[in-house]
């Protein structure tokens, strides 16, 4: 960027897509049962899930072995395997093949963030079942990388060769949106050319499920399962934990312009703010929320009004809806349309950000926004336009918001070109 350029002058865009899903595998797949109104949630048959409170999960409904080869899959804790699925969707998807290097890229100019809440959770539990029963000798010597969760952005960063950074935003369930906020960073401080971020999780496993149960912080409609999660409904009662993930290509107009490709949005700006209000409740009034959405908009030079669109973090769970539900009618007016895609997808956590960034990009490319479903009593109060079905709109702008506990609170605003 020269001395006298501006970012409105060479805008950040998306111009790579990829996810695997508890709709669909990839992203043709997700954004057509998104559209569509179907939930990926499902009872859990495995014996370990009989004894719990909640037996219900959204889990990828393509398996990452299917698609990865045998030998490198079982080297992969199943949430680098879902990075890596999502992540090599959306190089190709961009127009890249190989590495950057073989795509005649500069290296040290191309970075991955990928967030997670919790990584390698998964990986860490199964061995430490096998050091109590098998013994120390036979626990892997794979257990740390796959353990860590810098190990799903490290081995995006692997195959695509990122020599300007590899990151790894931990903020509970605003780490994909916190991911994509600090690709825009890295871009916008001249310290990549093209950025990969997203978000990755799979932590579907009984003690996870047990810890978020024990804070009822889960819906429990194990005999219900696709109707599970109904946010602002006032029957919801909860969460469902979901897996997979969603990855984006980050970079200037420029260089999209330069390599013959044609952007899917703007990314135009993002933020970042902190509760300081409670380790896992968000603050009732949403200042923090409304705080980082504001900012947003504005960095983005995007008239308010233009917002038509809010793709809403709407977990399901008692106190959050409605919070978030106040500030946003206030910002941007009762005719905003919401939608709450986790009523389909579950909460898939540090991957939630990335694969509603997907969402909020598509309904902005395809003027088009996916409905909530579940919602047959709608909670009293809620005052913004909420649509059960898929609803055409022309979408210029529109907003992506993550909360996670400890009171983070990111927001993302996409506009057309």
């Amino acid at each position: 960027m020269t001395e006298n350029q501006t970012f409105t002058d060479d805008p950040v865009v998306v111009t790579g897509l990829g996810a695997t899903t508890p709709l669909g595998g990839d992203v043709p797949t997700f954004w057509s049962n998104l559209l569509a109104g179907k939930s990926g949630v499902r009872q859990l048959t495995e014996d370990w899930a009989a004894p719990l409170a909640v037996r219900i999960a959204a889990r990828m409904a393509v398996d990452p072995t299917e698609v990865l080869p045998r030998v490198q899959a079982r080297r992969l804790d199943r949430a680098e395997q879902a990075a890596l699925v999502a992540a090599a969707e959306a190089w190709q998807d961009a127009g890249f093949k190989g590495t950057s290097e073989e795509n005649g890229l500069d290296p040290s100019r191309v970075a991955a963030v990928i967030g997670t809440g919790i990584g390698g959770v998964t990986s860490l539990m199964d061995q430490h079942d096998i050091i109590l029963a098998r013994g120390p000798s036979r626990v892997s010597p794979l257990l740390i990388p796959m353990n860590m969760p810098n190990g799903p952005a490290a081995y995006v960063g692997l195959q695509i060769g990122a020599r300007a950074g590899v990151h790894t935003p931990v903020s509970a369930c605003a780490s994909g949106a916190e991911a994509v906020a600090l690709g825009l960073d890295l871009i916008q401080l001249d310290r990549a050319d093209i950025v990969v971020v997203g978000g990755t999780e799979s932590c579907i496993h009984p003690l996870t499920i047990t810890g978020f149960a024990q804070m009822r912080a889960m819906s429990t409609r194990n005999d219900d399962p696709e109707r599970a999660s109904r946010p602002y409904d006032k029957g919801r009662d909860g969460f469902v934990l979901g897996e997979g993930a969603g990855v984006l290509v980050l970079e200037r107009l420029s260089s999209a312009k330069a390599r013959g490709r044609q952007p899917y949005a703007v990314l135009g700006g993002a933020a970042m703010t902190a509760d300081s209000y409670d380790i896992v409740q968000p603050d009732p009034d949403g200042n923090g929320q409304a705080r980082a959405a504001r900012i947003a908009v504005e960095r983005s030079g995007i008239a308010k009004s233009d917002v038509v669109h809010v793709n809403a973090h709407a977990t399901s769970t008692p106190a959050g809806d409605m919070a978030e539900v106040n500030w946003i009618a206030k910002l941007f007016g009762e005719q905003t349309i919401v939608t709450g895609t986790k009523s389909m997808t579950g909460h898939l956590l540090g991957a939630a950000g990335a694969i509603e960034s997907i969402a909020t990009v598509l309904s902005i490319v395809h003027d088009i926004i996916p409905p909530t479903i579940n919602l047959d009593d709608p909670e009293d109060g809620l005052t913004v336009d909420v649509p059960r079905e898929a609803r055409k709109a022309t979408v210029t702008a529109a907003l992506n918001d993550s909360f996670g506990f400890g009171g983070h609170n990111a927001s993302l605003l996409f506009h057309k070109l």
